[in-house]
Protein backbone atom coordinates (compact mmCIF):
# COMPACT_ATOMS: atom_id res chain seq x y z
CA UNK A 1 0.00 0.00 0.00
CA UNK A 2 1.41 3.72 -0.73
CA UNK A 3 0.99 6.03 2.25
CA UNK A 4 0.51 10.05 1.34
CA UNK A 5 3.45 10.57 3.76
CA UNK A 6 6.75 8.84 2.27
CA UNK A 7 8.32 8.85 5.84
CA UNK A 8 5.10 6.82 7.11
CA UNK A 9 5.20 3.26 7.34
CA UNK A 10 2.58 0.63 8.75
CA UNK A 11 3.85 -2.78 9.93
CA UNK A 12 2.70 -6.11 11.91
CA UNK A 13 2.92 -5.51 15.22
CA UNK A 14 4.96 -8.54 15.14
CA UNK A 15 7.32 -6.59 13.31
CA UNK A 16 7.39 -3.88 16.16
CA UNK A 17 9.61 -3.83 19.51
CA UNK A 18 7.59 -3.93 22.30
CA UNK A 19 9.13 -1.22 23.88
CA UNK A 20 7.49 1.09 20.77
CA UNK A 21 3.98 0.02 21.84
CA UNK A 22 4.46 1.49 25.19
CA UNK A 23 6.33 4.87 23.51
CA UNK A 24 2.91 4.76 21.77
CA UNK A 25 0.56 3.97 24.34
CA UNK A 26 2.77 6.59 26.89
CA UNK A 27 2.75 6.69 30.42
CA UNK A 28 -0.88 8.35 31.17
CA UNK A 29 -4.11 8.37 29.67
CA UNK A 30 -6.19 6.09 28.45
CA UNK A 31 -3.81 4.34 25.76
CA UNK A 32 -1.54 3.43 28.73
CA UNK A 33 -4.34 2.52 31.22
CA UNK A 34 -6.07 0.26 28.58
CA UNK A 35 -3.20 -1.25 26.91
CA UNK A 36 -5.96 -1.84 24.46
CA UNK A 37 -7.58 -4.76 26.50
CA UNK A 38 -10.82 -3.08 26.53
CA UNK A 39 -12.65 -5.27 24.20
CA UNK A 40 -10.39 -8.74 25.34
CA UNK A 41 -11.75 -8.57 28.71
CA UNK A 42 -12.77 -12.00 29.80
CA UNK A 43 -16.14 -12.58 31.71
CA UNK A 44 -16.94 -11.00 35.16
CA UNK A 45 -13.05 -9.15 34.47
CA UNK A 46 -12.46 -5.24 34.62
CA UNK A 47 -9.63 -3.12 34.54
CA UNK A 48 -9.91 -3.50 38.26
CA UNK A 49 -9.68 -6.93 38.66
CA UNK A 50 -5.80 -7.28 37.19
CA UNK A 51 -3.14 -4.82 37.56
CA UNK A 52 -1.90 -2.74 34.82
CA UNK A 53 1.45 -4.99 34.32
CA UNK A 54 -0.58 -8.11 33.69
CA UNK A 55 -2.86 -5.99 30.62
CA UNK A 56 0.66 -4.84 29.50
CA UNK A 57 2.17 -9.01 29.54
CA UNK A 58 -1.26 -9.78 27.73
CA UNK A 59 -0.89 -7.43 25.05
CA UNK A 60 2.51 -8.46 24.03
CA UNK A 61 1.29 -11.83 23.52
CA UNK A 62 -1.48 -11.23 21.90
CA UNK A 63 0.82 -9.18 19.12
CA UNK A 64 3.87 -10.97 19.22
CA UNK A 65 5.58 -7.87 19.82
CA UNK A 66 9.41 -8.08 18.99
CA UNK A 67 9.38 -11.57 16.74
CA UNK A 68 9.37 -10.63 12.54
CA UNK A 69 9.46 -14.08 12.48
CA UNK A 70 5.92 -14.32 13.48
CA UNK A 71 2.96 -15.34 11.88
CA UNK A 72 0.52 -14.61 14.65
CA UNK A 73 -0.35 -10.77 15.53
CA UNK A 74 -3.13 -9.19 16.36
CA UNK A 75 -2.41 -5.32 14.92
CA UNK A 76 -0.46 -2.60 12.94
CA UNK A 77 1.97 -0.35 14.15
CA UNK A 78 2.90 3.29 12.41
CA UNK A 79 6.11 4.74 12.08
CA UNK A 80 7.23 7.78 11.31
CA UNK A 81 10.65 9.02 10.31
CA UNK A 82 11.34 5.83 12.37
CA UNK A 83 9.65 6.78 15.13
CA UNK A 84 6.74 4.90 16.59
CA UNK A 85 3.59 6.86 16.62
CA UNK A 86 0.69 4.87 16.13
CA UNK A 87 -1.35 1.66 17.10
CA UNK A 88 -4.27 -0.10 15.37
CA UNK A 89 -6.40 -3.33 16.82
CA UNK A 90 -7.00 -5.19 13.89
CA UNK A 91 -8.07 -8.98 13.71
CA UNK A 92 -10.99 -11.27 13.20
CA UNK A 93 -13.55 -10.01 14.90
CA UNK A 94 -14.25 -12.96 17.23
CA UNK A 95 -10.83 -12.56 19.10
CA UNK A 96 -12.38 -9.47 20.44
CA UNK A 97 -14.32 -11.43 23.00
CA UNK A 98 -15.96 -8.44 24.91
CA UNK A 99 -17.28 -6.80 21.19
CA UNK A 100 -18.61 -10.34 20.94
CA UNK A 101 -20.00 -10.79 24.13
CA UNK A 102 -21.71 -7.43 25.46
CA UNK A 103 -20.78 -4.26 23.22
CA UNK A 104 -24.00 -3.68 21.55
CA UNK A 105 -22.78 -1.12 18.85
CA UNK A 106 -22.02 -3.48 16.20
CA UNK A 107 -25.37 -5.63 16.67
CA UNK A 108 -28.64 -3.70 17.02
CA UNK A 109 -30.39 -3.48 14.33
CA UNK A 110 -28.46 -6.53 12.05
CA UNK A 111 -28.55 -10.20 11.31
CA UNK A 112 -24.88 -10.95 12.17
CA UNK A 113 -23.41 -13.59 13.10
CA UNK A 114 -20.78 -12.30 15.80
CA UNK A 115 -18.65 -15.76 16.08
CA UNK A 116 -17.76 -15.14 11.89
CA UNK A 117 -14.04 -15.26 12.03
CA UNK A 118 -14.02 -14.31 8.61
CA UNK A 119 -15.28 -10.84 9.26
CA UNK A 120 -12.52 -8.77 10.46
CA UNK A 121 -12.84 -5.66 13.13
CA UNK A 122 -10.75 -2.48 13.68
CA UNK A 123 -11.56 -1.70 17.33
CA UNK A 124 -8.59 0.71 17.86
CA UNK A 125 -6.68 3.52 16.26
CA UNK A 126 -4.59 5.45 18.44
CA UNK A 127 -2.30 7.41 17.68
CA UNK A 128 0.54 8.56 20.25
CA UNK A 129 0.46 12.47 21.62
CA UNK A 130 2.19 14.97 19.77
CA UNK A 131 1.50 13.31 16.37
CA UNK A 132 -2.36 13.77 16.43
CA UNK A 133 -4.19 15.18 13.50
CA UNK A 134 -1.06 14.32 10.92
CA UNK A 135 -3.11 11.79 9.21
CA UNK A 136 -1.68 8.58 10.82
CA UNK A 137 -4.84 7.13 11.57
CA UNK A 138 -6.16 7.27 8.15
CA UNK A 139 -2.89 5.71 7.27
CA UNK A 140 -3.64 3.08 9.98
CA UNK A 141 -7.04 2.37 8.76
CA UNK A 142 -6.12 1.79 5.31
CA UNK A 143 -3.39 -0.53 6.23
CA UNK A 144 -5.66 -2.63 7.94
CA UNK A 145 -7.92 -3.14 5.40
CA UNK A 146 -4.40 -4.49 3.25
CA UNK A 147 -3.61 -6.60 6.27
CA UNK A 148 -7.68 -8.62 7.04
CA UNK A 149 -7.69 -8.69 2.87
CA UNK A 150 -4.25 -10.61 2.84
CA UNK A 151 -5.10 -12.74 5.51
CA UNK A 152 -8.25 -14.18 4.21
CA UNK A 153 -10.88 -12.06 5.48
CA UNK A 154 -14.66 -11.43 3.33
CA UNK A 155 -14.99 -8.68 5.29
CA UNK A 156 -13.46 -5.59 7.57
CA UNK A 157 -15.84 -3.55 9.85
CA UNK A 158 -15.03 -0.29 12.50
CA UNK A 159 -17.29 1.12 15.14
CA UNK A 160 -16.25 4.69 14.60
CA UNK A 161 -18.04 8.00 16.25
CA UNK A 162 -20.22 10.54 14.33
CA UNK A 163 -19.71 13.65 16.20
CA UNK A 164 -16.73 16.14 16.57
CA UNK A 165 -18.09 16.86 19.80
CA UNK A 166 -15.81 14.32 22.10
CA UNK A 167 -12.95 14.01 24.26
CA UNK A 168 -9.58 12.54 23.25
CA UNK A 169 -10.17 9.40 25.37
CA UNK A 170 -13.02 8.59 23.07
CA UNK A 171 -11.21 8.40 19.59
CA UNK A 172 -9.60 5.52 19.88
CA UNK A 173 -12.27 4.08 18.21
CA UNK A 174 -11.37 6.44 15.03
CA UNK A 175 -14.17 9.02 13.34
CA UNK A 176 -16.55 8.30 10.61
CA UNK A 177 -14.24 10.31 7.79
CA UNK A 178 -11.21 8.11 8.89
CA UNK A 179 -12.79 5.15 7.69
CA UNK A 180 -14.33 6.58 4.30
CA UNK A 181 -10.85 7.97 3.64
CA UNK A 182 -10.07 4.18 3.60
CA UNK A 183 -13.05 2.85 1.35
CA UNK A 184 -15.43 1.99 4.60
CA UNK A 185 -19.00 2.31 3.82
CA UNK A 186 -21.99 2.96 6.57
CA UNK A 187 -23.86 0.07 7.19
CA UNK A 188 -25.84 0.41 10.25
CA UNK A 189 -25.94 3.31 12.77
CA UNK A 190 -27.13 1.93 16.14
CA UNK A 191 -26.76 5.47 18.34
CA UNK A 192 -26.26 8.83 17.36
CA UNK A 193 -22.95 9.07 18.17
CA UNK A 194 -21.69 5.56 16.45
CA UNK A 195 -22.00 4.05 13.39
CA UNK A 196 -20.95 0.58 11.81
CA UNK A 197 -18.35 1.12 9.12
CA UNK A 198 -17.87 -1.94 6.81
CA UNK A 199 -15.91 -3.26 3.21
CA UNK A 200 -17.20 -6.61 2.02
CA UNK A 201 -14.28 -7.98 -0.30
Amino acid sequence: MTLENPGLSVVPANEAACEDLQLIFGDRGIGHVCQCQRYKLRPRESFRSFPLEERAFRLREQTDCGNPGSDTTSGLVAYLDGEPVGWCAVEPRPEFTGLVRSFRVPWDGRTEDPTDASVWAVTCLFTRAGFRRSGISRAMAQAAVDFARERGARAIEGYPLTTKNVIAEELHVGTRSTFLAAGFTEVSKPTKRRVVMRIDF
